[in-house]
């Protein structure tokens, strides 16, 4: 589409990217450096303390949400929406005019850019921002300008600008490879949505495209709406294990760690109870998936998403997961009889083996296998810490280093915000991170990703930076406590900062292919990878110290952590794996040939092998429905490739500064 959306799912959500991708220094000198600030400070103490108030400031100006003027007041998006509809209208126009040649890609890059600038932060704005007035406006504006994109790739004037460029093969062998290929891309796009319609049906695709918006909204909203009781029907004493709000008990989620068998129960038969509405949704959102595929020439919706992408169809995804679950199904029958054993050794009046089980039940054995009690490691492993260790990883592979930066008044959502400046020892200013990190009432319960901004070539030399969010739910430091992580909050903090420094160093001349706007299948790989680094002793070791008395953290516990990960490590996976064939499986051939929740109960007992629960719905809490449609297997796909990249690369030297270089520019 026109407008490329940012990343972010499991951990982050993401949706359809683009290829292309140039090297840090692939733009030439025609980008001049950006210097650096005196106003930057260490990284590490930014986060081990509470943000100061800020300065008492009566008269200053509020700049706006991420320094964008207009966004001082909810208002500020209809605003913002208005100017870039008014700049899209003269870009068309130009589109329309302007001779074929470089230029014509110059200009959709633009009014790509223009429509993204709006559409990608009023994204992350409206399920992020503390204040309903913010969120409802932000909702308005990814509408609005979702519509407008719609409209633009069924086109027909704008369609041919572009296509008497393709059409000219001396023009277009003239061209250089980068701009030849987003050239390409936005001819994809245009296929794609529709484009060699009648009239009529290419009203028919915009308004699927624009019903299915509103479809996928609505379904990711529900997907962690909580689950309201009355607190009678739960026993009373695991009542203090949940919320109350009068006579009412909130579920709010699986609750997966807790220690009661009960508790884990009930939790899951009530978080996952059917909603009449959610389930509606779903399948009128499938159903229009299927309906615009076919309109615009795909016998699925899969293998409509699934264009562009590494697998390239359905077919190569199905074979994958097959293959990959033939290879799991020993080890899985194996770990499940561990876990089923641990069961019986903890509570033999109820040994069968539930849904609800193998997330608690395998922490229990690892913990007595190799003595990893999160609480042993945690003071190890403060957030100003990690993120210190992180900008040492980045000096060491990349020349990167990051900066504290105090944001300006109106600039951040929440006042625990922090802003990082990436900068490059040679190149100066790459790009900003704003850190989302702490836990706050209606805050979704995802670590994320988002692009609020790409990055692009100006016409006047300099580079647009990008910009960045990085969400994650950490607890907050206490006054006498900094925040303390677990190992897997660690690991999480390492993947969502492999998306940030893709987003910074995939630095292309268009917007269009900027970052992590690449094949889906790519797009999870430099995430991954730096979970790799974070499970290696020679990374870990520069930077895990106790937050009281600055011990360095003991090579015997990261190697225990690190053995204790391979345990039901295939049961992990065999999970994946049924999530991604029942993708698969609602975005193929249609009508489906059963409900979606007696499609789950077959595919959970084929592809995982636990019992299906009666009266659950667990696909009415995918989100990853929503941004990663028909392309869930990414995940498994891009840890395969990152495997391969670890070994290939790093496993050697994880400071191999050429070899990072090559995986991550």
């Amino acid at each position: 589409m026109l407008c490329a959306r940012g990343l972010g799912g499991l951990r982050a959500r993401a949706a359809p990217l683009r290829p292309g991708r140039a090297g840090l220094g692939g733009l030439g000198a025609g980008i001049r450096a950006r210097g650096v600030s005196t106003s930057w400070s260490p990284v590490g103490a930014a986060f081990n303390v509470k943000p100061q108030g800020r300065r008492l400031d009566l008269f200053g100006e509020r700049r706006g949400l991420f320094g964008v003027p207009e966004l001082s007041s909810p208002e500020g998006f209809r605003i913002a929406q208005e100017n870039a509809l008014r700049k899209t209208d003269l870009l068309v126009e130009r589109a329309r005019c302007t001779p074929p040649g470089p230029q014509t890609v110059l200009i959709f890059d633009e009014l790509s850019d223009s429509l993204c600038r709006v559409a990608d932060l009023a994204d992350f704005v409206k399920i992020a921002h503390p204040e309903p007035a913010f969120r409802e406006a932000a909702e308005e504006a990814c509408r609005s300008i979702g519509t407008v994109v719609e409209k633009l790739n069924t086109n027909v004037e704008l369609y041919q600008s572009l296509q008497k460029l393709l059409a000219d093969e001396k023009l277009m062998d003239s061209l250089d490879p980068e701009t030849r290929r987003v050239a390409e891309l936005f001819m994809f796009d245009f296929e794609i949505s529709g484009i060699h319609l009648d009239k009529e049906k290419r009203k028919r695709a915009v308004d699927l495209n624009v019903k299915i918006l509103d479809l996928s909204s609505t379904f990711l909203m529900g997907t962690n709406f909580p689950t309201k009781i009355e607190k009678h029907l739960l026993p009373a004493h695991i009542h203090h294990n949940f919320v109350f709000t009068g006579d009412h008990v909130m579920i709010d989620g699986l609750h997966a760690e807790a220690p009661d068998d009960l508790v884990r129960e009930a939790a899951y038969k009530i978080f996952l109870y059917p909603n009449a509405d959610q389930l509606k949704c779903l399948e009128e959102l499938l159903s229009s998936r299927d309906l615009l595929a076919k309109l615009v020439g795909y016998s699925t919706y899969s293998h409509r998403a699934l264009q562009g992408t590494i697998a390239k169809n359905p077919e190569t995804v199905m074979e994958f997961l097959e293959k990959l679950s033939d290879k799991l199904s020993e080890r899985t029958v194996k770990d499940f009889e561990m876990i089923r054993g641990m069961k019986m050794k903890l509570n033999p009046q109820n040994s069968e083996l539930m849904p609800w089980d193998p997330p608690y039940y395998s922490g229990v054995i690892r913990a007595e296998r190799y003595n990893i009690e999160p609480s042993l490691y945690c003071p190890f492993f403060s957030l100003g810490a990690c993120m210190e260790g992180l900008n040492i990883l980045f000096n060491k592979l990349l020349g990167i280093s990051l900066y504290a930066e105090q944001p300006a008044k109106g600039e951040v959502w929440c006042e625990d915000v922090r802003k990082l400046a990436v900068v490059h020892e040679s190149e100066g200013l790459l790009g900003y991170i704003y850190c989302d990190f702490f836990q706050r009432a209606d805050k979704p319960h995802q670590d994320c990703h988002f692009t609020i901004r790409g990055g692009r070539l100006k016409e006047d030399g300099d580079y647009q930076l990008p910009v960045v969010v990085l969400m994650l739910n950490l607890p907050h430091s206490s006054r006498n406590l900094p925040t303390l992580l677990t190992p897997g909050m660690m690991e999480n903090l390492f993947h969502e900062m492999g998306h940030a420094m893709h987003s910074m160093l995939g630095r292309t001349r268009y917007q269009h292919v900027t970052g992590t706007r690449c094949p889906t299948d790519f797009a999870e790989v430099p995430s991954i990878l730096m979970e790799y680094f974070a499970n290696d002793y020679r990374v870990v070791n520069q930077f895990a110290r106790h937050y009281q008395t600055g011990q360095s953290l003991p090579k015997n516990m990261v190697s225990r952590l690190c053995e204790s990960k391979k345990v039901c490590a295939a049961a992990d996976m065999q999970l994946q794996v049924f999530y991604a064939t029942l993708d698969q499986i609602y975005h193929g051939k249609h009508p489906l040939r059963k409900s979606t929740t007696d499609i789950l109960k077959e595919t959970q007992e084929k592809f995982y092998g636990l019992p299906y629960v009666p009266n659950t719905a667990w696909q009415l809490r995918f989100s990853h429905l929503v941004g990663y449609g028909a392309k869930y297997y990414s995940y498994l796909m891009s840890r395969a490739v990152a495997s391969m990249v670890w070994k290939e690369c790093f496993l050697q030297d994880p400071f191999n500064r050429y070899a990072s270089e090559v995986s991550f520019c």
